[in-house]
């Protein structure tokens, strides 16, 4: 029982991350936008983005759609990742790597409302 709690806690944190990014990157925010602008991704690749990544935070919450949720979710980080890694910014793979992991992990645990 005490797992399930850890796991349900661990997608509603991944789950508000994944909107707050997701949205933020949607609209378009100044930070998101001057962040991407160096891999050359203009606001609509942004906008793209950030819809596919809200997409995957809302499927992870339901367990029929949650291994898809997390499947989008870490391919999201994971372009994140190759970008940063395309400028050889290792500070930035530092900051997405948990995240990705985090993905993972969740995956592993399974849905805390799916019956086994």
């Amino acid at each position: 029982m005490a797992l399930k709690i850890i796991n349900a806690a661990l997608i509603l944190f991944a789950v508000f991350m994944g909107i707050k990014q997701g949205w933020a990157m949607l609209a378009g925010k100044s930070e998101m936008l001057e962040m991407f602008s160096k891999w050359q991704l203009g606001k609509t690749s942004v906008a793209v983005l950030g819809a596919i990544t809200l997409i995957g935070s809302v499927l992870v919450l339901f367990p029929k759609t949650f291994l898809w949720g997390n499947f989008i979710m870490a391919a999201t980080i994971l372009f994140i990742i190759v970008l940063h890694l395309s400028t050889r910014d290792l500070k930035g793979v530092a900051i997405e790597l948990p995240f990705f992991l985090l993905s993972w992990l969740i995956i592993y645990l399974q849905h805390p409302l799916y019956a086994r």
